[in-house]
């Protein structure tokens, strides 16, 4: 007997809720194309299987900044794929994911373990506002219950305004790491992708790609999750310490 897998139409028939979680960065050179293709498909499929409503997790970023990178653009266009097919969707954008499977958290945490000393370009001072991974899931799984309505975007993030300097140096203190960071006025996209990829697990594309974000700020600008959700996410501090004790 020859197994068939279904159809995406067939997959998602009967389904009320769909999460989409798809992000092709890590698996492809040219994974803006790829991404809006994929959501194109998904979008259309969920439309005809009668899906109600999809729940997307996309990235934060000023849609406005002309300087938006790619990999955040690209983010932001899926959602917007996915409210332009006609079904309801929730989208989610955040900063850092700070626990297991998130890879920036995974390059913050294996260049702090391994490099005592760290040449650090000026994007290592952006401002950012990361949430623990156990708030991503918390808010995705209460969207579910959602009153019915038109599509809409959640920004969501930590109470802790905080830069990529400062989430190495509370790493590293939880740790018991001593480390120094010494800033550089240059360190361009192309040799920060090749830097991280000697030192950490990541490729030189996908390094590459996830610094152009990292130079953009991340910071929640609309706070109405606090108002649509009784969620409230932990601090950065506290975020650090529950990731240390799931994945160390």
């Amino acid at each position: 007997a020859v197994l068939v897998p279904p159809t995406p139409d067939e997959a998602l028939t009967g389904i009320h809720t769909a999460y989409y979680l798809v992000h092709l960065m890590s698996g492809s050179q040219n994974f803006e194309q790829e991404e809006r293709q994929a959501a194109i498909n998904f979008a259309a499929a969920s439309k005809r299987a009668g899906v109600q409503r999809i729940i997307y997790l996309g990235g934060l970023g000023d849609d406005a900044d002309p300087k938006l990178s790619p990999h955040l653009r690209s983010r932001h266009e899926v959602g917007q794929i996915l409210r332009e097919s006609g079904v309801e969707t929730i989208e989610f954008r955040a900063g850092m994911v700070i626990g297991a499977g998130s890879l920036s958290y995974q390059l913050m945490k294996s260049l702090t373990d391994r490099l005592p000393v760290m040449i650090c370009p000026l994007w290592l001072t952006t401002p950012t506002q990361p949430i623990a991974v156990d708030d991503v899931l918390a808010y995705r799984v209460a969207a579910k219950d959602l009153p019915k309505g038109e599509s809409r975007v959640f920004e969501i993030g930590s109470p802790d305004v905080v830069t990529y300097g400062d989430l190495i140096r509370e790493y590293a203190h939880q740790r018991g790491l001593r480390r120094w960071l010494i800033f550089v006025p240059v360190l361009t996209p192309y040799l920060s992708g090749l830097w991280l990829a000697v030192v950490t697990p990541a490729t030189y594309e996908v390094g590459r790609h996830l610094i152009e974000g990292l130079k953009n700020p991340t910071i929640v600008r609309d706070r109405s999750a606090l108002d649509a959700f009784p969620i409230r996410p932990v601090g950065v501090n506290e975020a650090i310490q529950q990731a240390i004790a799931n994945t160390t």
